[in-house]
């Protein structure tokens, strides 16, 4: 299943994570790069690979075609372009093992090892410390290689044993701070594994850079294949499609080189803070806003919702009343931000549905949202805006619970068992206010329980207002 193997003169980046939005993000950037660089550019290239079993269809699709796919971009106009995506070279297949991972980032020709393992997969607790109540970590503590830890773990002990020489450890997710927390989670669990020389290796060759990624990729639907076979000719059996809109910003330190992926557009800076902070407040945490909402109203597309005029308010006040007071001052126009993410939500040809937005809220909610309850609190100031967010996912969950959702919630971390305990609660709202996986040193605390027991009434009289108007959809 793998293609050609790196060469001597190749500068390899180990990526782990093959999905959508790795092959629509960070391989289009090192595409461009190689498309249009110098010969230097060029000996850069992509070995992917997977950790998991569960995208190995879509695996051997791209190796079949030698990692090649072709990338479907649209813009709120409805534009579409079309780009082959060469800069995967070497197709890693999946082993329980790992052997090809660990094979290719133990390889002096690796020099970065990067991962897309969504916001899940750090296990981290609000104190950015492991939380081996996971089954995973649990096994991966034990010497399993089934998390980032234990993968990492496998690849950099082999490297250290063969003199690969340093490596970059570049997280790719959606999560504050993600070079940071990683390398504090992976540290910890070198400790709790007992690898002692790993670590000692580990933190004097290696570095994590944090960064801020952003594309809008969905699940790519049937339909993109049949479009990209009628604008290319070639029947692309892995395609993916995105918005037109990409941005990165990278933390510029790296230990063993990088591509000069500026050339491409991306942003090496000194500190992604600000970027990642206006990112992760106001458009991740309005993007879950919006799936939880359309889907309570009946709505399956996130351009559906932001195009209703109640639930698009609902996000616009949460940035407006309390978004942009906790960040200001920033070197960004937190408005003009703001008006450019719900113009990019409103685009219909991206097809973004509500079960992919709406998944793993109980990770979103203590990364996107809890932060900005603090700074209302600290500050004297009264969260209602953004206390209609959690709202709006705790009557998502009562839906869950009974079996009302019109699709599956998927979730990497929460309990199903403990959820459904909470919701029984005499007083559901006071129990979801005092999960401390959800909220941290805020569980529990008098205020927050007001303000949301507050908004979920509000959500209450909005949803049978709608009901009554006529406006819930089927």
């Amino acid at each position: 299943m793998a293609t050609t193997s790196p060469g001597n003169d190749e500068r390899i980046i180990l990526h782990i994570g093959t999905g959508s939005f790795h092959r629509a993000h960070q391989a289009w950037y090192l595409h461009r790069l190689r498309e249009t660089g110098n010969d230097e550019d060029r000996r850069w290239s992509i070995a992917a690979g997977n950790i998991r079993s569960d995208m190995n269809a879509v695996h051997e699709a791209l190796a079949s075609q030698g990692g090649r796919y072709t990338l479907e971009t649209v813009t709120p106009a409805g534009v579409r372009e079309y780009e082959t995506i060469t800069s995967i070279q070497h197709v890693l297949p999946w082993s329980a093992d790992l052997a090809a991972l660990v094979e290719c980032g133990a390889s002096p020709a690796c020099r970065i090892i990067a991962f897309t393992v969504t916001e899940g997969g750090y296990y981290l607790d609000e104190h950015n410390k492991l939380d081996p109540s996971y089954p995973d970590l649990a096994t991966d503590l034990a010497g399993g290689r089934t998390t980032i830890y234990g993968a990492i773990a496998a690849i950099l002990e082999a490297r250290r044993l063969a003199g690969g020489g340093p490596v970059t450890l570049q997280s790719c997710d959606n999560l504050r701070s993600n070079g940071e927390k990683f390398h504090a989670g992976f540290s910890e669990f070198l400790e709790r594994r007992g690898l002692t020389e790993l670590k000692m290796w580990v933190d004097q060759h290696t570095s994590s850079p944090s960064a801020m990624v952003d594309r809008i990729t969905p699940r790519p639907a049937p339909d993109v294949r049949t479009r990209v076979l009628a604008a290319t000719g070639f029947d692309d059996a892995c395609p993916v499609m995105g918005e037109s809109f990409i941005q990165w910003v990278i933390e510029d330190h790296f230990v063993a080189g990088r591509p000069a992926w500026e050339k491409a557009g991306a942003e090496l800076v000194d500190s992604v803070v600000a970027y990642e902070e206006a990112k992760i407040r106001i458009l991740n945490a309005s993007h879950s806003c919006i799936a939880w909402a359309g889907t309570l109203v009946g709505l399956r597309y996130i351009h559906e919702g932001t195009q209703d005029n109640e639930i698009h308010q609902f996000a616009y006040d949460y940035v407006s009343q309390d978004v942009i007071p906790s960040l200001s001052p920033s070197p960004l126009d937190l408005a003009k931000y703001r008006d450019v993410v719900l113009d990019r939500f409103s685009n219909p040809y991206i097809q973004d549905t509500n079960q992919r937005v709406a998944a793993d809220g109980f990770s979103k909610i203590p990364g996107f949202i809890v932060p900005t309850f603090r700074d209302c609190f600290e500050r004297g100031a009264q969260p209602a805006a953004t206390a209609i967010l959690p709202a709006l996912f705790l009557r998502f969950l009562q839906r869950w619970s009974a079996g009302e959702l019109p699709y599956e919630y998927q979730d990497g971390v929460f309990d199903p068992a403990a959820t459904r305990t909470m919701l029984a609660a005499a007083d559901p709202v006071a129990a979801f206010c005092a999960d401390r996986g959800l909220w941290g040193k805020l569980a529990g605390d008098t205020r927050l329980v007001e303000v949301i027991r507050a908004a979920s009434e509000k959500i209450d009289q909005w949803l049978a207002s709608r009901v009554a108007s006529g406006k819930q959809h089927a």
